[in-house]
């Protein structure tokens, strides 16, 4: 089925849909990960975005029940090169096309990956179209130009749970705040604040030997007080960070009463909370292979990162000390406050999909709270 994709800029790109007919806008972003292809489906980060792959065969080895990173897809629709419509896994349940279409998230074909990659790279991410529908460039152009911003807006209100959750052997079972009473039969407790939280991450956390309490994104430090966690946990999620005013004056009033560490947004958040800003990056950074060095050790890790804004390390206060930089354009990946026995990093250290380079920093929040 005929498919275009058009570019707010009004560069348009030709191909088919494997899903059946659509119409969709949102942020056009690439990845440049090798595999994972479920795993960014399923990220709560990308939600608002068009994704696409840079690498050209993808679905050749189906989906599963296993790599998801949360209970449904969430990118707005998916673009590849070349679709494989048999995969060939023993692990394979489903074939791509039909995982999509369960939930409804357009696929399309055809597409000149690395032309549309290229583009992003020189003229930035943006805002695009596709259908199914209405093959006239020039009118979806204009319905590319009148979609919504990522800029400004709160995407984590569409991904956060809308209730408390507690992390066991596994799954996500719905809890009674009021009534709640963490388990016994692990050292630490962590609440983690849902901003689009992925499961490799509380995967982690339990791994570690911590009871995790999931709220959502819009819970007040009043609850937080009452429920006396050991540590607190910033989690990844969407779009904008500035606009997330409840998620920042929650964040400030934990300061200094517990060990914070933060992830992807949740760095972000954290930053701001600490009275730094934040900007959106030219096209971000998305893809399992992003270098980063660490500053206090001068080791480099290759890191799986997915995200369009970063903070602006010149506004970080005096005593923030930044620990990590990007080594492809310097830009600000990890933070420490020593006092307030916080930090945070802006790439992904659960690594799902990527390299386990950084699962260290989940030893350090253990230590932090062991204190």
């Amino acid at each position: 089925m005929k498919a275009l994709l058009a570019l707010e800029d009004g560069t348009i790109f030709w191909g088919r849909s494997f899903t059946g007919p659509c119409e969709v806008t949102g942020e056009v972003v690439f990845n440049t990960s090798m595999t994972g292809y479920q795993e960014i489906l399923t990220d709560p980060s990308y939600c608002g975005q068009i994704v696409t792959m840079t690498y050209p065969l993808i679905g050749n080895y189906g989906t599963n029940y296993e790599d998801i990173e949360s209970e449904k897809v969430q990118v707005t629709a998916f673009v590849v090169k070349e679709y494989q419509e048999y995969p060939s896994n023993w692990r394979s349940k489903m074939s791509l096309a039909d995982y999509l279409k369960r939930w409804d998230v357009p696929g399309i074909e055809g597409i000149d990956t690395r032309a549309l990659t290229r583009h992003i790279r020189l003229q930035g991410a943006m805002k695009g179209a596709i259908s199914t529908y209405d093959l006239d460039p020039d009118s979806l152009v204009q319905k590319a130009k009148n979609a919504p911003n990522i800029k400004g807006r709160d995407l984590v209100k569409e991904v956060t749970h809308k209730t408390a959750l507690l992390w066991e052997n596994g799954k996500a079972v719905p809890e009674d705040i009021q009534n709640f009473k963490w388990p016994d039969n692990k050292r630490f407790k962590v609440i983690a604040m849902d901003y689009g939280i992925k499961y490799n991450i509380l995967r982690c956390l339990e791994q570690r030997n911590c009871s995790i309490l999931i709220l959502p994104a819009y819970t007040d430090f009043e609850t937080i007080d009452m429920l006396e966690p050991d540590g607190l946990f910033l989690s990844n999620g969407p779009g904008d960070p500035a606009p997330l005013h409840y998620a920042i004056e929650t964040i400030r009033s934990q300061l200094g009463k517990r060990p914070i560490f933060g992830i992807c947004l949740g760095h972000q958040l954290l930053s701001l909370a600490l009275g730094a800003k934040t900007y959106k990056l030219k096209f971000g950074h998305r893809g399992a292979n992003q270098p980063v060095k660490n500053l206090r050790t001068g080791r480099v890790e290759i890191t799986s990162q997915n995200h369009g804004f970063c903070v602006d390390a010149s506004t970080l206060p005096e005593e923030v000390e930044i620990t990590h930089i990007n080594l492809n354009d310097d830009t600000l990946e990890g933070i420490m406050h020593e006092r307030l026995s916080a930090f945070s990093v802006q790439y992904h250290p659960e690594a799902s999909p990527g390299p386990h380079d950084a699962n260290y920093l989940f030893d350090i929040f253990i230590e932090l709270m062991d204190r």
